[in-house]
């Protein structure tokens, strides 16, 4: 329930604020020719609040209001000076834009307003450096690829555009030219600016800016790809031979299975590694494609565009990361397939044993029974001998007694009475002994 909420009012959902001003975040300054601007993307890894507290060291050297604690976006202008920085996932951008009239070449930056002890200290790995000119559009303005190139890129080939629909241009080489604060150097880019005013200029620069950052930062996850291309050739080697030897009947499963497991802990390693970057580097891809359409460029003769450079350049990279990634999909399936076949083989073989176990077993009860019978047959022979014994005995006592019998022929006539009493008897424990 929002705070501000009374009993009169329609209540607001507690988002509601913070969802508008989305649309209103990281907004691109006017900026009017002509002007001098750096940008610099500065990568981090994890830790964003070493940069907050870096941009509140700099609008403190520069006596500019602090910023907000935790906000992603800050904006600040003072002597000729502006200062816009943002906060991202990965990365950093401070962008600063000085105004005058001697913005004509590369000898003076925007960077030099900038203490260098800050600029020694802030945190973060420099990924992208620009400096940027931005002039309005005047007669002694060279008009050839060849002028431009002498004048501002130290004669390299050019890449550049109309943007805005005609009514400026922008020419870079995407060359790193040398500056002593940045280890590499500086990238170059000039905006002649003849129809555009200070909005869009300032939304044609941001977006080149941004162009060249989502283009760096898409292209790291190249290395990673080329590094994985070798490990995944021998794991799908390795993936072969052991398939290969899954057909030979002397096989050992066990030692195959444990070498598949390895094979799946290795490729999922790989996954774990590069899934983050690979997912990364599409997204920023779309970005760039996104912004190079929204420069609205059309072709100067003699030079190549930002789109053809990036799908030249840019698009075989994303490629071979996306290709990449699809070999580490299908690695995982043959993977998946392949342990699925050997524990269905090593199944299918437990169950011919356990098969043949139990044929066995039942072997066993069958001559166990057997053994029992006959040894209940003796057990009736054997029983039926003492008793019939006892009885001659008893009959002989008798005689002697005086009795007049004859004992041998009554021991005789015993012997099948008491054989059939103790088979009888013999049985009727049994059936007691299987009821229990």
């Amino acid at each position: 329930m929002n705070a501000q909420y009374r009993p009169d009012q329609i209540p607001a959902h507690p988002l509601r604020q913070t969802l508008n001003d989305e649309a209103h975040a990281r907004p691109p300054a006017a900026i009017l020719a002509p002007a001098r601007l750096s940008t610099l993307t500065l990568f981090f890894d994890r830790d964003s609040g070493g940069q907050q507290e870096a941009l509140e060291q700099l609008t403190s050297r520069l006596g500019f209001p602090p910023p907000t604690r935790h906000q992603a976006h800050y904006r600040a202008e003072q002597n000729d000076l502006l200062l816009r920085w943002s906060l991202h996932t990965e990365f950093a951008r401070y962008t600063f834009v000085q105004y005058g009239q001697g913005a004509q070449d590369f000898e003076a930056t925007a960077l030099d307003a900038i203490p260098q002890a800050w600029l020694e200290s802030v945190p973060g790995l420099a990924l992208v450096g620009i400096h940027a000119l931005l002039l309005p559009a005047c007669a002694a303005m060279p008009d050839s690829p060849r002028a431009i190139a002498g004048r501002w890129f130290d004669g390299h080939g050019l890449i550049g555009a109309e943007i805005g629909d005609g009514n400026g241009v922008a020419y870079t080489d995407l060359r790193l030219h040398p500056d002593s604060r940045l280890a590499g150097g500086f990238s170059r880019l000039v905006v002649i600016d003849r129809a555009m005013g200070p909005r869009q200029s300032g939304r044609m620069l941001q977006r080149l800016f941004e162009i060249e950052a989502y283009r760096m930062l898409a292209l790291l996850a190249l290395p990673m790809a080329k590094a994985q291309m070798q490990t995944l050739d021998e794991l799908g080697l390795a993936l072969r031979a052991i398939t290969e030897r899954m057909s030979q009947p002397d096989s050992d499963d066990a030692t195959m299975l444990g070498e598949l497991s390895q094979l799946s802990a290795a490729t999922e390693n790989l996954i774990a590694q590069s899934q983050y970057r690979f997912s990364a580097a599409h997204a920023y891809y779309q970005l760039v494609e996104r912004r190079i359409g929204e420069l609205r460029e059309s072709r100067l003769p003699g030079l190549q565009p930002f789109r053809e450079f990036m799908a030249h350049r840019l698009e075989p990279a994303m490629d071979t990361c996306l290709t990449i990634s699809r070999r580490q999909d299908r690695l995982t399936a043959r993977l998946q397939r392949a342990t699925a076949l050997l524990r269905t083989r090593v199944e299918v073989m437990n169950e011919e044993q356990n098969k043949a176990l139990l044929a066995s077993m039942d072997k066993r009860a069958e001559l166990q029974l057997r053994l029992q019978q006959t040894v209940e047959g003796l057990s009736v022979g054997v029983l039926t001998y003492y008793a019939v014994g006892l009885i001659g005995y008893a009959t002989k006592a008798v005689k002697a007694a005086g009795v007049h019998l004859n004992a041998e022929l009554l021991t005789g006539l015993s012997i099948p009475l008491v054989a059939l009493g103790v088979w009888w008897g013999v049985h009727r424990a049994k059936r007691a002994l299987g009821h229990s």
